[in-house]
């Protein structure tokens, strides 16, 4: 169809569907560029509705940065609901992009957003949908070059069979060269296109490398089979941010999160021994107060959005959080501006903070302790004192915040049922101090997440909790947090298999995916779509275990699946730090002693162009200018002669 046929087919076809804004495009602030006049054109996917993917800020970096570029145009598209994709198919409406209603086979370049592993079967749906195979090597230069990024691609095994190409780490700048190679190699064939592909730092194609595996299944070796590609793919960084994206679209209709987030650190300096952000976006870069207030004035004047989210893995470590927060309410405090800070730390200081933005909504105050236990904290390098935490929450409900919500993890194979039970003993001692000050107004809400084990982390080698250790774990919350004042979320137990042998998967699960989303599996971020028995299925069908995936634990000389994907934090140090997790060893914060995790000698350019305050990494000094300072001050120390 040619985007007339789909615009016409569109006014017959959507008052049969639900929430039929989410197909038509013309949000306030949306690119629409002369289509003819655009040298290179790029589709930029989220895997996931619309109103989820518009609250995603990586597709508007990219939206924004391929605009920028006066000969190029980006336009979005989502996976379509159920019912419309039902409705496309029967109509012959193929996948097509919001701004000008193009079908995605139109376009030079598609590059699919994927943060997490749940998307893997609606990438595959919207290649599907898009009229395209599904598998890379059965798509030549006539289709659009597929490319992927987010945090589900530092692993990119598990999709190796569909993607032409992945962009290991930030993708800012890497996609407008990627745009540019693609202009320059039209009309090339596709593998010559991606040999020059394989050049650009950052990217990863899956063809140019073969796998082998040993007799107990266990990988081999990742090498390449074409010359003049890397052994291993570094990630790459910007290594300056650059100015916070302001003119957010504003949506047709409601979204997950209808406000503006302003990214005011990128990176983490804690060394949280699960959390797979935090190792791989080191090293930590922060945005100046004065960048991000301007920031705010900008998307207040340009969206009408009434909230802002100032980002970041742990917006209690950004060097000027008190000056910030300050300037933020001197200059907004009487517009009626509401603001978030996500990710504070466990500290009167926290309660201090959201004091000064004026949240008078007094809402919740949100807290992820993840362990209840010193020796559990000790494990996963997270130390909250329990007085710590009662402290805080006298702190927080003095100040009229009715709840408070904390976050915790269970199922790391060192943990026990004691363990379990100090969580439900901490939120009944925290539910207590809120009693005593807000009566029965207060509340303690509870999330309880189960470990995922995650490539690149120091816990990459260890096995998930079972099923059954889980299940009886759970029984045990929800059986003890409960009653006026408590309230308790848990995931599901199939999901955090599902997550588990995706996360740590290796190429083979490539036939298990696409065999599983022919018996119809997608949208299996969303519980009730989630089909589990099929998974079993497709694994079944292809003679792998889910076991092998997730309830193994690994010896510390196995090859990963992902040990070519370099994203310069040396495996030796993640190993370093498992092995003291054993013993309950800790490290500080890398903010107060550098561990030499990699960052540095893999980015050691990159630090010395750039000013020192600008890394939380030390900075480095060029070796042209430590041999001249060197040489200086030879000259200035007299000449010592040392008597026997």
């Amino acid at each position: 169809m040619h985007p007339e046929q789909i615009e016409r087919t569109l006014e017959r076809v959507l008052l049969r569907v639900n929430r039929p804004g989410r197909y038509v495009g013309g949000e306030y602030n949306s690119v629409v560029k002369d289509w003819d006049a655009a040298a290179v054109r790029v589709a930029l996917a989220f895997p996931d509705i619309y109103d989820l993917g518009m609250s995603n800020l990586g597709i508007m970096l990219l939206y924004d940065q391929i605009n920028r570029q006066p000969d190029m145009l980006a336009e979005r598209v989502f996976s379509p609901w159920t019912d419309m994709e039902t409705v496309m198919r029967a109509e012959n409406i193929p996948l097509y992009t919001l701004e000008t209603k193009h079908p995605v086979l139109d376009f030079d370049l598609l590059g699919i957003s994927l943060p997490y592993e749940q998307l893997y079967t609606n990438a595959l749906n919207l290649l599907d949908l898009a009229g395209m195979p599904v598998r890379s090597a059965e798509r030549d230069e006539t289709y659009p070059l597929v490319i992927a990024g987010g945090h589900a691609c530092y692993n990119p095994e598990p999709m190796a069979n569909f993607i032409d190409a992945f962009v290991i780490g930030e993708g800012e700048e890497v996609i407008v060269e990627i745009a540019r190679l693609v202009q320059r190699t039209r009309g090339w064939s596709r593998v010559e296109q991606l040999k020059a592909l394989a050049g650009i730092q950052g990217v990863y194609i899956p063809r140019f490398y073969d796998v082998t595996y040993n007799s107990d299944g266990t990988v081999a070796a990742v090498v390449p089979n074409t010359p003049h590609v890397p052994e291993r793919v570094l990630k790459r960084i910007v290594p300056v941010l650059p100015p916070p994206f302001t003119k957010f679209l504003v949506p047709n209709i409601d979204t997950v999160h209808n406000r503006a987030p302003i990214e005011i650190m990128r990176g983490c300096t804690r060394g949280c021994r699960f959390c797979h952000a935090g190792m791989v976006t080191r090293p930590v870069r922060e945005r100046s107060v004065q960048e991000v207030v301007e920031a705010v004035a900008e998307i207040m004047r340009s969206t009408g959005f009434e909230e802002i989210s100032l980002l970041s893995l742990s917006s209690s470590d950004y060097r000027n959080v008190h000056e910030l927060v300050s300037a933020v309410r001197e200059a907004y405090g009487a517009s009626g501006l509401s603001m978030s800070l996500p990710s504070l730390r466990i500290e009167t200081a926290s309660a201090d903070l959201l004091d000064k933005l004026g949240d008078t909504r007094r809402s919740g105050f949100t807290f992820a302790p993840e362990a209840a236990t010193e020796r559990m904290r000790n494990i996963i390098n997270k130390s909250v004192p329990h007085e710590q935490v009662l402290e805080t929450a006298r702190a927080v409900y003095a100040r009229g915040w009715r709840t408070i919500k904390f976050y915790f993890m269970i199922g790391h194979p060192e943990e026990t049922i004691e363990d379990v039970w100090a969580i439900i003993d901490l939120c009944k001692a925290v539910l207590r101090e809120g009693q005593r000050i807000l009566g029965s107004k207060a509340n303690v809400n509870v999330g309880v997440s189960t470990f995922i084990p995650k490539p690149h982390t120091p816990f990459q080698w260890v096995p998930q909790d079972t099923p059954d250790q889980v299940l009886k774990k759970q029984r045990l919350l929800k059986d003890q947090i409960r009653g006026h004042g408590l309230h308790l979320r848990w995931n599901d137990v199939s999901e955090s298999e599902f997550e588990g042998f995706l996360s740590r998967g290796d190429r083979r699960l490539g036939a298990v995916i696409e065999r599983a989303w022919q018996l119809g599996c997608k949208f299996d971020a969303w519980q009730d779509h989630h089909r589990h028995d099929l998974w079993l299925q497709a694994f079944a069908e292809h003679g792998l275990s889910p076991w092998f995936y997730t309830h193994r634990e690994r010896p510390i000389d196995e090859v990963f699946p992902w040990d070519h994907i370099d994203v310069a934090v040396h495996k030796r140090y993640l190993l370093e730090d498992y092995l003291m997790s054993i013993k309950g060893e800790t490290r500080v914060d890398c903010r107060d002693r550098c561990f030499a995790c990699g960052i540095l000698p893999k980015f050691a350019d990159a630090r010395a162009e750039t000013a020192a305050e600008a890394w939380e990494c030390p900075p480095v000094t060029p070796v042209s200018q430590r041999r001249r300072s060197g040489l200086e001050a030879r000259q200035r120390t007299p000449n010592v002669t040392l008597m026997p």
